[in-house]
């Protein structure tokens, strides 16, 4: 079945409506100039409210290792989502700091970044259109894709069962496809959720 990734999660409406639609995973944005953005203390309230079945991923750009470590460290995120120009090498030492799966982000133009998105080390990629854009990029590109992969870019209820249904990814991540007047709005998370398995 293909798993469901809520992201930017900010207030305790939002945790409750996870809790009641219980996707697999929820994100945390940690990157300042997004709306999305929460602190660490604001994860640690949301984080504590969250079930402990789904997971906490916290989405980073170009962020110092050592705040994503303390991070994972205090219970704050299970998981590791890079959102910038994170290479290899800096994959290679997060990993070495840190007990926690690592997606890794691409933001899909054409082919070449299918190719890379293939070569990377990290334990997932995730294929997106730009940050926070609300726009699909071209999915034909997904028939080079040789690795399992979370699709995410301008996903919402109204498109979410062609996705699944004709590419079959690993997993799906949304955001503001469930929103309205930018907050995540329950109605429409439960839509998607329940297009996604349904499909």
């Amino acid at each position: 079945m293909t798993i469901v990734k809520v992201c930017g999660m900010t207030r305790p409406e939002d945790i409750e409506a996870a809790n009641r639609l219980r996707p697999d995973m929820v994100g945390f944005v940690f990157h300042r100039p997004s709306r999305r953005c929460v602190t660490r203390e604001g994860a640690m309230e949301l984080g504590s409210m969250l079930d402990p079945s789904i997971r906490r991923v916290g989405v980073f750009v170009d962020e110092d290792p050592l705040v994503i470590s303390e991070l994972v460290g205090c219970g704050a995120i299970d998981t590791v989502q890079l959102h910038g120009v994170e290479d290899g090498a800096y994959i290679r030492g997060l990993e070495r700091l840190i007990d926690a799966p690592v997606i890794k982000t691409f933001i899909v133009r054409d082919g070449s970044d299918i190719e890379a998105a293939n070569r990377c080390e990290a334990d997932m990629v995730l294929l997106d259109a730009g940050m926070g854009s609300g726009r699909t990029f071209d999915w034909s590109l997904l028939e080079g894709m040789e690795r399992d992969y979370i699709l995410s870019g301008g996903l919402d209820p109204g498109n979410i069962s062609e996705a699944v249904g004709r590419y079959r990814p690993f997993g799906v991540d949304v955001s503001s496809g469930v929103e309205t007047d930018g907050r995540k709005d329950p109605a429409k998370m439960a839509a998607f959720i329940e297009a996604v398995r349904r499909a």
